[in-house]
């Protein structure tokens, strides 16, 4: 086989890019309970109005609209309908580690073979980590966990 039977990969990685309501408020939640880092920022006018957030090998992106009546000051839930799910090795670790910081999920339950560990942020956008396992489809966590 040669290359041209196997293109070098173009496309990398879809980043999901979120407009938000307050950026200090989102970045509070992002960086200090789910635990991203700001890989690059745009400051244009003193403060960050762009930013690129990332944990282990996922991204997205944040922005606050500059003008006041852009469409997410019109509504009450700008994320309402947008779900990202995070392929995770781990996601029972996640919900833990969530919790512990004080963000409110329900019970993880079993679904498509997956763990899935789900919320909203802040700003209604719904975020599901989600990790393989072979214990039975709609098992809730609480049922499934003994502890010791």
């Amino acid at each position: 086989m040669d290359n041209a039977d196997h293109p070098p990969v173009n496309i990398q990685q879809a980043v999901p890019f979120f407009m938000v309501k307050s950026m200090e408020a989102s970045l509070k939640f992002y960086i200090e309970k789910l635990g991203f880092i700001v890989a690059m920022d745009w400051t244009p006018h003193g403060k960050i109005e762009w930013c690129w957030l990332k944990r282990d090998s996922i991204a997205i992106m944040l922005q606050e609209p500059r003008k006041k009546d852009h469409w997410i000051y019109t509504t009450n839930q700008p994320g309402k309908g947008i779900s990202i799910c995070f392929q995770c090795l781990d996601a029972l670790a996640l919900y833990h580690e969530f919790t512990a910081k004080g963000v409110e999920i329900d019970e993880p339950f079993v679904g498509n073979n997956l763990w899935v560990v789900a919320f909203d942020d802040i700003d209604g956008y719904r975020l599901d980590f989600e990790s393989p396992t072979d214990v039975p489809e709609e098992t809730k966590y609480f049922e499934w966990f003994k502890p010791i």
